[in-house]
């Protein structure tokens, strides 16, 4: 039986703000717990089941920011974000993420169809499209590679469609585990899924390890990523801002990594570090 939940939408609203304030509420209320946002009449709008929700972590916004704060029933999301947001993206004009219910999809030699539901990662976000860069010029044949905290598994798919020869999927989301369990049908990229964090990298090892979540989880978990890198293996780390790049090298070189780039769309950035 599928599990209903209730969700908590806040729609803060942005419209005349400058970027850098709107990433800035995009990165407080991501740290807060909110994983998925979208885009509509002139609002940011983020999610968050009801169970995890803190009305607390919105006091931030006051007095610079109007919002308003609703909740609403688990629904089908696919009619949703074709009515308000997601729209087929291209991606450093190789790869294309669309959904099941598109019709007019620009050619590219990756096609990903991904039916996004509460699951993030659709190519929108600057930290998806940045990490999905380092995949499309990096060498991933033959490659065993970790896709943390993978949400629709759009990473971990681009990654067998690049000639990975096997790739895991770790989500600590049941509903984001099965939304990547359709997506892994949809695009027939064979991918592991394990429901659960960082502690499922006990007794694994990948040569590629991708980490889109955010800062504080990275800092936490960073070690467990290095002891499952097999030697050689490439650690790819985002959702941090340009800001908190140092403070993640800092971290990333007290456990013996190497950093070897950067990518970055306005303040939110990708890190490619290796063993």
């Amino acid at each position: 039986m599928r599990e209903n939940l209730t969700y908590v939408k806040v729609s803060v609203k942005t419209s005349g703000a400058e970027q850098y304030k709107t990433d800035m509420v995009t990165y407080f209320l991501s740290e807060a717990g909110f994983d998925m946002f979208d885009e509509e009449n002139g609002c940011l709008c983020a999610y968050i089941k009801k169970t995890a929700f803190d009305p607390g972590c919105l006091n931030f916004l006051n007095g610079e920011f109007g919002y308003a704060v609703e909740e609403i029933e688990d629904k089908d999301w696919n009619a949703e974000w074709e009515k308000n947001y997601f729209k087929p993206i291209v991606v450093s004009g190789r790869c294309v993420v669309h959904s099941s219910f598109h019709t007019d999809v620009p050619p590219a030699e990756y096609d990903i169809v991904i039916d996004p539901k509460m699951s993030f990662g659709t190519g929108h976000h600057q930290t998806t499209r940045c990490m999905m860069g380092f995949l499309l010029e990096a060498d991933m044949s033959g490659k065993s590679v970790c896709d943390m905290g993978c949400g629709t598994a759009v990473l971990g798919i681009l990654a067998s469609m690049r000639g990975a020869s096997r790739v895991t999927g770790i989500d600590i989301d049941g509903h984001c585990i099965r939304n990547s369990e359709e997506n892994i049908r949809l695009n027939r990229t064979p991918m592991e899924l394990l429901l659960g964090g960082a502690e499922k990298l006990q007794c694994r090892h990948f040569d590629v390890i991708l980490a889109n979540i955010n800062r504080n989880i990275l800092l936490a978990d960073m070690d467990k990523y290095v002891q499952a890198l097999n030697p050689g293996g490439d650690l790819y780390m985002s959702g941090f801002y340009l800001d908190d790049l140092a403070v993640i090298r800092a971290k990333a070189g007290s456990l013996g990594l190497r950093f070897d780039a950067v990518k970055h769309e306005g303040d939110w950035c990708a890190a490619k570090f290796s063993v």
